[in-house]
């Protein structure tokens, strides 16, 4: 026997976008004198899961907002939740168990549970198993699993733990003062001078924190968990604002805290990284913003693939009803294409930093990424392109239309997306645009706000489409789906992308060549010309230190072990990447 779940996601629900409780007027049961859709004490709709039937799928049809889930569990998933929110909340079943002696990654798209099963983890949530329980509860649901050790400790305290929060921005809010202030509190380890040597925050220790950047906040963030004397350590997103650079670096301090007495588990999208960092990986699964669902602990290589591949074959469980393909793309030669933009002795000067673009150009009818380090000058240069800044010496040639999406977004005015947005019926379904239309623009979370303003920029009628870091706040589904959208964009129109990007399996599999960024961050910046892929990618690999990969079974880039048999010969080669 299916068993029928009834979720309202409250953020998303709108009575006043929606006319007044859409939900409660066409509802055939309330029609029918049930009170299926009511009011709630919160003011939003509210939906009773007892006498919510078969006929209410017009109702989740019809919310604007998608705010609306009626989903039929299998028998075989229905278990006792760990967690719900409300009687018609979102619902957790089963929690990941960190492994002593590893790192664990948790794998999933936004909304389906990922961050609300480490807090429970981290006891800054206590399970209500579904109605009333605690983490006592907890005993009883693991008992005879391999994980009934660890909740046991858990329970009685005989494990710390010790947890970076996804949302660092808020950090400002939470603590004043300057970094050092902040990090000699969190440091219980006694180990501030190498923590902070380890991810480079020495020269900001005496900064502000209100002061610091988003990368910069994340590394404070990573280093205030790290110093903690816990046996168990949470890091929700640790490499969201930094470069690839960074990341790998942040990866490598991460990966040092684990030891036979302890443990780490990480959320992250970056599959290069989760790869890189992970040596097992959890995949949730289920439906966003109504359930989610914690599978088996899998080598990190397999669960991945797994993931890619909408499948998982221990579970039986499909959970995908399609792949997420990567390809062996032959690269046609990007450089003896006629430009569409070009730049000869750029010079532009920002306080002490100095950036320098000797000549290029960029060909057109193709996609060319731009990698680099943080601070390196990237968004000084599109925004040079897109003529919002001027160079102070120098020129930049073309006389084209020019559409942008900035690096850093944000809406003061409370009009809806429809208002500000008007997109093709293709451009709004692959970046599932509808359940947006209805909310004002001021009220966005990071992701919404990222693809209204990726799918603003590519509903122009431009010839060049400028894109600053287009995946931040994006899961990696919304990335894979947008990178591939992206680039059919481009071909099909014979219109030209430059895109800055961090993340390397979205500039791997978008770009046709590549614009690489060299100097010294924070003090001078260097433009290359337009490499081809090969070329641009053994160059900023070099940079590195780093080689790449492809998955055997997935096609996907994956970063060799340093010092690792193929990390040597590709290095002894001169072939960092792999193509």
């Amino acid at each position: 026997m299916d068993k029928r779940i009834a979720v309202i996601e409250k953020d998303k629900c709108n009575p006043t976008g929606c006319g007044g409780y859409l939900c409660i007027r066409v509802s055939p049961g309330n029609r029918m004198g049930k009170e299926v859709f009511v009011i709630g004490p919160d003011g939003k709709a509210k939906v009773n899961e007892e006498v919510c039937t078969d006929a209410e799928s017009v109702t989740v049809k019809k919310c604007p907002f998608g705010a609306i889930h009626m989903v039929n569990l299998p028998e075989r998933l229905v278990e006792k939740p760990v967690h719900r929110f409300g009687s018609d909340g979102f619902i957790l079943y089963s929690l990941p168990s960190p492994s002593f002696g590893c790192v664990t990654g948790i794998l999933g798209v936004n909304g389906i549970g990922k961050s609300t099963a480490v807090k429970v983890l981290s006891r800054l949530i206590e399970p209500n198993l579904g109605s009333d329980g605690g983490f006592e509860g907890l005993l009883d649901y693991f008992r005879g699993s391999s994980a009934q050790l660890f909740f046991e400790r858990l329970v009685k305290g005989q494990i710390r733990v010790s947890y970076k929060p996804q949302a660092v921005d808020i950090i400002p809010k939470q603590f004043s003062g300057s970094v050092r202030n902040l990090l000699e509190r969190a440091d219980e380890r006694h180990a501030l001078k190498d923590v902070c040597h380890a991810l480079e925050i020495s020269e900001i220790l005496d900064n502000d924190i209100a002061s610091l950047s988003g990368g910069e906040l994340q590394r404070v963030a990573i280093a205030a968990a790290s110093l903690k004397n816990a046996s168990v350590y949470f890091f929700d997103e640790p490499t969201s604002f930094l470069d690839i650079s960074q990341r790998i670096k942040a990866s490598r301090f991460i990966r040092s805290l684990v030891n036979d007495d302890t443990a780490v588990m990480v959320v992250e999208h970056d599959l290069v990284i989760l790869d890189y960092i992970a040596d097992f990986v959890c995949v949730m699964y289920g439906e966003a913003g109504a359930y989610g669902i914690v599978s088996q602990s899998k080598p990190a290589r397999n669960a991945v693939n797994s993931y890619l591949s909408g499948y998982l074959k221990e579970e039986n469980m499909r959970f995908r009803n399609y792949e997420i393909k990567f390809s062996e793309r032959a690269h046609e030669s990007v450089l003896n294409r006629n430009p569409v933009v070009s730049w000869d002795g750029v010079v532009k000067r920002l306080g002490s930093f100095t950036l320098s673009a000797p000549s290029g150009s960029i060909p057109k009818g193709r996609v060319i990424g731009i990698l680099g380090p943080n601070g390196i000058g990237k968004t000084t240069f599109v925004r040079m392109l897109a003529g919002v800044d001027a160079p102070d010496s120098g020129s930049i040639s073309g006389n084209v239309k020019v559409a942008y999406k900035p690096q850093y977004l944000s809406f003061a005015s409370d009009a809806l997306v429809e208002s500000y947005l008007k997109v093709d019926e293709v451009l709004s379904h692959r970046l599932n645009l509808a359940p947006l239309m209805k909310k004002k623009l001021n009220e966005l979370s990071g992701g919404e706000l990222q693809r209204v303003a990726i799918a603003h920029c590519l509903s122009r009628d431009a010839d060049l489409y400028l894109l600053d870091e287009p995946s931040a706040y994006l899961d990696v589904e919304q990335r894979l789906v947008i990178s591939k959208f992206l680039r059919e964009r481009m071909e099909s129109s014979g219109k030209t992308a430059l895109v800055v990007e961090h993340d390397l399996v979205f500039i791997d599999y978008l770009s046709d060549g590549l614009i690489v960024f060299d100097g010294v961050p924070a003090r001078s910046g260097v433009v290359s010309s337009t490499f081809s892929m090969e070329d641009g990618m053994n160059r900023f690999l070099g940079m590195l230190n780093i080689t790449l990969r492809r998955d055997a079974d997935s096609l996907r880039p994956r970063i060799n072990k340093p010092d690792s048999r193929l990390d040597r010969e590709q290095k002894d080669a001169g072939k960092l990447y792999y193509r």
